[in-house]
C-alpha cells in the first residue's frame, strides 16, 4: 500500500532526511514570526478598541458632570462644591486628552508591525522560490518593495542605514540621534 504524495511527512530539522532544507526551515520560522505578529496586532487592536470605548464613555460622563455642576444654584454654600467639581472635570478631561495623544503611539507601533509583517512575508516568499532565491534583481526588487511601504522618516533612515552595512544597534542609534535633533529643532522654533 503506497502513501499518497500529499500525506507524506515533510523533512524537518527534528526528523531530517535527504529532502531536508535549511531554506524550508527558514521559511517556516519566518511564517511563524508573521503569524505571531498578526496575532499580537489583532489582540492589541481589541485592547485599544476597548480603551477607546472606555475613554469615549468617560468623556461623556465628565461632560454630564460638568453640565450638572454648572446648573447648581448660585448659593455661597454650593459655590466651593461647584468650583471643585468643575476643576476636577477640567483635570480629568486634560488627563484623558493626554491619554488619547498617547494612543497615537499605538498607531505608530501598529504601522511599524504591519511593515515588519509585510517584509517578513515577502522575504519568506522570495526565499521559498528557488527560481528567485539566487537572483540579485529579485533581492533588489524585494528591498524596493519593502522601502516603498515605509512612510515614517525613522523607518526610511533605519532601512538606508542597514542597507549601507550598519549594525542594528548603529542604525537604531542613528535614528535616535536624528529624532533627538528633530525634537531640538522643534523646541527652538519661536512662535509669535
Amino acid at each position: 500500500m503506497s502513501v499518497p504524495a500529499n500525506t507524506q511527512p515533510r523533512s524537518t530539522s527534528a526528523q531530517p532526511d535527504l529532502d531536508w532544507s535549511q531554506v524550508r526551515e527558514t521559511v517556516m520560522m519566518l511564517y511563524l514570526a508573521v503569524a505571531q505578529i498578526e496575532v499580537s496586532m489583532s489582540e492589541g487592536d481589541e485592547s485599544v478598541n476597548s480603551l477607546t470605548d472606555s475613554f469615549t464613555s468617560m468623556a461623556g460622563g465628565v461632560q454630564t458632570i460638568e453640565m450638572a455642576a454648572g446648573d447648581l444654584p448660585d448659593s455661597d454654600e454650593l459655590k466651593a462644591i461647584r468650583e471643585t467639581i468643575l476643576h476636577t472635570c477640567t483635570t480629568v478631561s486634560a488627563k484623558m486628552a493626554a491619554s488619547i495623544v498617547a494612543f497615537q503611539f499605538y498607531d505608530k507601533l501598529h504601522q511599524r508591525l504591519a511593515h515588519v509583517n509585510h517584509s517578513l512575508s515577502a522575504l519568506a516568499d522570495l526565499v521559498s522560490d528557488s527560481t528567485r532565491l539566487y537572483n540579485p534583481y529579485e533581492w533588489r526588487g524585494l528591498q524596493e518593495k519593502i522601502k516603498s511601504k515605509y512612510s515614517m522618516r525613522e523607518e526610511l533612515a533605519m532601512f538606508d542605514a542597514i542597507l549601507r552595512g550598519a549594525s542594528v544597534r548603529e542604525a537604531m542609534d542613528l535614528v535616535r540621534h536624528q529624532a533627538d535633533a528633530a525634537a531640538e529643532d522643534d523646541a527652538d522654533v519661536e512662535l509669535f
